[in-house]
């Protein structure tokens, strides 16, 4: 049956056209109960459908076996519900997600998951195309009220067609809906309807399950002295016409781990001015988290304050002492220098709320027998969660997820609900978990939709394959990498030609053979964006069948090795013999090979798909033992040598066009072969092997976005590191004048040649402490498309432009510029997303995210394992250098460790000792005692285990007394 949809659309123009769309209606759409035998059979698809005798929990309300229907606002808010392994059988409306999409993402891809998952029985209903459940919207019906009947009309059909089933039980559809109007009308006609909280009390052996449910209206959970703390939140037209006028600037609201009463909102766009405008006080916060899109209208400008140098924790119980706040907030209000004066402003509106389920513990309520009780955040810029559980003695000293429902105005915190427990606080796999959840690392196994379009094992080289692949098997390939590295992307060669000149090759995986665009696979690699590296735990972008096997460089003998190990699992250990023939160590590459003089300057480019045979894995201490040896001479070292002379001189020539070296403490973990805590810790040493990959990995990126950019001026995926704004650098001046030095900042160049001869011969760390202080003054290197910015320039290496090629097992941007690479050289077809620009862009948009949250992942899982080390350490004192001064503490570097931390000087129970800061020098005098950056201390270093949700290095001063 044809029938069609008429609606009015406005053209950019601004004119209003009339547009009728054709809609097919069907009678072979299935109802997806598995008794029927009126529908047709199920097509293949994602679930099983609905079951013959629904299974799950007992209601008391609804004895008999029945399905559920949700309408869209309960499926938006309690999908926490929803997931939960005891609801099955529940029927999802194709209205439903239509609306859901067009709402909500998040919600609509955890749906999608749900519907995909086999044991749960959801079944999609495609209603709107169904010939008696499709219906016309009424003359003078809203959108809304034409879905909710919709969806009235489908629960009410499937009731009278499930009645048709000869089966002694007959199966009921249960409607679930918290609009009170929907519910009333859906009684009206007939329809056993219930709220969401009464089904859910309803269900005889879950009472646990109440805890999960959302708090969608705030009036029942409004705090009982009603007073108003917050400001009301203007309506969302108001603030898109507020913006458009200038009244009102939109930005990205960043909540201050330092200081609870103190935010920065980025502003979206392209002006300079009011880029960021800081946010103080509780009022002026008015109720936004973390990464919200906020509407901000600026103060007047004797309203502007400075950021503040004071540290803030909000670590109260009583969530209604709002003047203890207030004498907070006057704290921040000292007298500083008008030059310090930023703009500042305060949030009047909700553009779009960014919450997500947060990790945290349980802060039990002092009052016995009490329901409500506040939730702590693991992340110190989320504000407390009040929540009600009638688990609070289970849930105590566990590690809990929690969502956030809403916040009222009479409310000091957010209203949520509980959704899982993780396990207990301290246990290294649950804290684990939270610090990948806390950074939206994607740590799912890979799904067997993925695994499907890995190659089949024993996998050969084909013909096929060596179509468009040069054979280099014969060069003494080898790969230089940290110890125990099996996801090997590069290997190096380098040998005299003919004519006197030096070919040096880098190899790279071919990782884009393997994953082919479009797919799961493809899919799955650009979603996580990027392998994250823990401690103890590698959380791969690729399946281990590519990034430890068929894509890692490994020489000889780790790869029979492995692969003998993998085929045996995957046979289910029943491989009793191996063929070592069927096992061959060549491995698919994409090459970049040079030929240059002895000056290292190059004097022809070219890329090849290759097929190669590296001859050695090697640690970088095992390579550059080989350098240094005097009695190895084979071609590995004689190449090894080669690469290591000429990196030199490539260095030199790049910290001489004004390259930046910096520096940054990284620390390495030795762990017990037992019980795998960590029982060292050392910064790491770097070798000359470690610079001299470096910089032919640095060479071949350079290259490689050179020759795209060359052939796809609008679409090559390019990386720039922006130069930071000069206000950035003045912490790193003020500390350099401290020590009569001056830092030029007008250009990289001129930095780096300030920081060259910033020494002192009687203080020989002070290079290493200004080097670690300019890393913290640069900005983020991002991804980007050439077509859609025109700033290519990467700040740091002083390159005009650069990409990522050298790491595609680890960076899906790497696979990306791989397959414009191999479009570019002939290799391989092009395909649409390939070309499009604004894909591109979003894509780059979500590497930058996966990127930075991965950087912070592994800083987490560092700070965890050191809190592990110093718990068995126990009290130690060792010699620190202060890299910041705050009103009222100091943040020292612990160079034997690679350890920061922050020494205050205010204790809860402890006289105050006379604090005098000064912003200028900068210093923090303590009674009569002066401290100045990088100022060499002695402090007592323990781990403070009384807050077990957030254990902390603690740090005393021991010399200089205060």
């Amino acid at each position: 049956m044809l029938t069609s949809r008429t609606f009015l659309k406005r053209t950019r123009a601004g004119a209003v056209v009339k547009v009728v769309r054709e809609h097919y209606l069907r009678e072979d759409i299935p109802c997806g109960a598995a008794a029927c035998r009126l529908c047709p059979p199920r097509p293949a698809g994602p679930g099983l459908g609905l079951e013959a005798q629904p299974s799950g929990a007992a209601s008391s309300l609804c004895p008999g076996p029945h399905y559920l229907l949700p309408d869209t606002n309960l499926l938006l808010h309690q999908i926490d519900i929803l997931e939960d392994p005891v609801i099955k059988n529940v029927i999802v409306l194709q209205t439903v997600l239509q609306e859901v999409r067009n709402r909500s993402a998040p919600v609509y891809k955890r749906i999608r998951d749900v519907i995909g998952n086999p044991e749960k029985h959801f079944y999609s209903f495609t209603n709107e195309h169904h010939r008696e459940t499709y219906i016309e919207q009424e003359q003078g019906e809203t959108s809304n009220d034409r879905n909710d009947r919709a969806i009235r009309v489908a629960a009410k059909w499937y009731n009278e067609h499930l009645k048709k089933i000869q089966d002694e039980d007959k199966i009921q559809v249960i409607f679930l809906t918290n609009d009170r109007t929907n519910k009333e009308k859906a009684l009206e006609e007939g329809i056993t309807a219930y709220t969401c909280e009464e089904y859910i009390k309803s269900l005889i052996a879950n009472p646990d399950l109440v805890d999960r449910l959302a708090c969608v209206s705030d009036e029942g959970k409004e705090i009982e002295s009603g007073k108003i703390i917050f400001p009301e939140h203007i309506p969302l037209s108001k603030l898109q016409q507020g913006i458009k006028s200038g009244i009102y600037l939109q930005g990205t609201y960043r909540a201050s781990r330092d200081n609870y009463l103190e935010a920065t909102v980025w502003v979206h766009g392209d002006a300079e001015e009011n880029k960021e405008i800081i946010i103080q006080g509780l009022k002026h916060l008015n109720r936004a988290v973390h990464e919200d899109i906020v509407a901000v209208e600026l103060l007047a400008r004797d309203e502007w304050v400075a950021p503040s140098s004071v540290v803030l924790q909000d670590d109260g119980q009583n969530e209604d002492d709002i003047e203890n706040e207030e004498e907070k907030e006057n704290i921040l209000k000292t007298a500083v220098n008008k030059d310090m004066l930023r703009p500042t402003g305060k949030v009047v509106g909700i553009i779009k709320r960014n919450w997500r389920p947060f990790c945290g513990m349980l802060s039990k309520s002092q009052i016995k027998e009490a329901r409500r009780h506040l939730f702590t955040p693991a992340d110190r810029r989320i504000p407390r969660i009040r929540i009600e559980t009638r688990q609070a003695d289970t849930l105590e000293g566990q590690r809990i997820v929690v969502a956030i429902d809403g916040w009222p105005r009479n409310s000091r915190y957010p209203n949520g609900h509980f959704v899982k427990n993780l396990g207990s606080a301290g246990d290294k796999d649950t804290e684990t978990e939270v610090l990948l959840l806390e950074h939206d690392v994607p740590h799912q196994p890979f799904s067997q939709g993925v695994l499907s379009f890995l190659p089949k094992m024993p996998w050969t080289i084909t013909e096929q394959d060596m179509k468009y692949r040069e054979d280099l098997r014969h060069l003494y390939v080898c790969s230089v990498d940290p110890p125990g590295c099996t996801d090997i992307d590069d290997a190096l060669h380098c040998r005299e030609v003919e004519n006197g000149n030096i070919e040096v090759g880098v190899h790279i995986a071919d990782v884009s053979h393997f994953i082919r665009p479009g797919n799961a696979l493809d899919e799955e690699s650009a979603k996580r964006g990027t392998t994250v590296y823990l401690c103890e735990k590698r959380i791969d972008m690729v399946p281990e069948l590519l990034s430890s096997n068929l894509c890692s460089l490994r020489s000889n003998v780790d790869r029979y090795m492995y692969m003998i190990h993998t085929l045996i699992l995957t046979r289910n250990s029943r491989c009793l013999y191996v063929d070592f023939n069927r096992f061959p160590s060549h491995r698919l590459a994409f090459s970049c090979i040079w030929e240059m003089n002895h000056k290292a300057e190059i004097l022809k480019t070219r890329f090849t798909k290759s097929i190669i045979n590296s001859k050695a894995s090697l640690t970088y201490a095992e390579a550059q033992m080989r350098i240094d040896s005097a009695t190895m001479n084979d071609d590995i070292t004689t190449s090894l040598r080669g690469l290591n002379k000429l990196a030199k001189i490539l260095k030199k020539k790049r910290i001489d066009n004004g390259a930046l070296t910096l520096s940054s403490p990284e620390v390495r973990f030795h762990m017990d072969s037992e019980t795998h805590d960590p029982i060292d810790l050392q910064t790491k040493e770097l070798k000359e092997t470690n610079s001299m990959v470096e910089e032919f990995m640095l060479l071949a990126n350079v290259s490689v976005a050179q020759k795209i950019y060359d052939e796809f001026p609008e679409f090559a995926l390019l990386r720039k590191h922006p130069a930071p704004p000069p206000s950035n650098y003045d912490i790193l001046v003020k500390a350099a004048k401290t020590k009569n030095l001056e830092i030029k900042t007008d250009s990289a160049k001129a930095l780096a040649e300030s920081l060259d001869k910033a020494e002192s011969p009687t203080f020989p760390y002070l290079n290493t402490l200004l080097r670690i202080l300019t890393t913290r003054c640069m900005m983020q290197a991002v991804y980007f498309c050439s077509g859609m910015d025109n700033d290519f320039h990467h700040y740091g290496l002083a390159s005009p432009i650069y990409t990522h090629f050298t790491s595609p097992i680890r960076r899906y941007a790497d696979i990306i510029v791989h397959r414009l690479l191999a479009v570019a050289i002939g290799a391989d077809s092009t395909y649409p997303e390939l070309t499009d620009k604004h894909k591109l862009a979003d894509m780059c948009k979500n590497l930058n995210y996966r990127h930075k949250m991965a950087q912070y992942a592994q800083r987490a899982s560092v700070a965890f394992h050191t809190q592990l080390f110093f718990k068995s350490k126990g009290v130690v004192n060792e010699d620190a250098y202060i890299l910041f001064v705050r009103k009222n503490a100091v943040v020292v570097l612990i160079p034997k460790y690679g350890l920061e931390g922050t020494v205050f000087f205010e204790e809860k129970g402890k006289p105050t000792p006379r604090l005098d800061y000064n912003n200028e020098v900068p210093s923090l005098t303590v009674e009569d005692t002066t401290l100045r950056v990088f100022d060499k201390v002695k402090v007592n270093i323990m781990l403070d285990a009384s807050n077990i949700q957030h254990q902390k290095i603690r740090m005393v001063l021991v010399e200089p007394k205060v």
